[in-house]
């Protein structure tokens, strides 16, 4: 399991600095971000959410939120990723690059 999934369910608020442009404008590669712990069902449309999907984790846009499936998790650029009930931590701030 990776250090920031151990931490987020130990309650944990961390900082994430994952690279790729997928989230541009609203982060850029290796744009911190603070994490605080969450559950997929206190998650909304259009929060931007620590998760894994299909063994894939990363920082995302939730998409849609279904009771059975979980929360349809996308990029910034209108790509979908898939369905996911492995949400960890939800984007309480975006930091400036240092």
């Amino acid at each position: 399991m990776n250090w920031k999934i151990q931490k987020l369910q130990n309650g944990e608020t961390i900082i994430s600095k994952e690279p790729g442009n997928s989230m541009l404008p609203l982060l850029k590669s290796k744009q911190p971000v603070k994490l605080k712990p969450i559950r997929w069902e206190d998650c909304e449309t259009g929060d931007i959410v620590y998760c894994k999907v299909r063994g894939h984790c990363f920082t995302h846009l939730v998409k849609g939120k279904n009771n059975k499936r979980g929360l349809l998790i996308g990029n910034n650029h209108g790509r979908i990723n898939g369905w996911t009930k492995n949400v960890y931590g939800k984007a309480i701030e975006i930091l400036p690059m240092s």
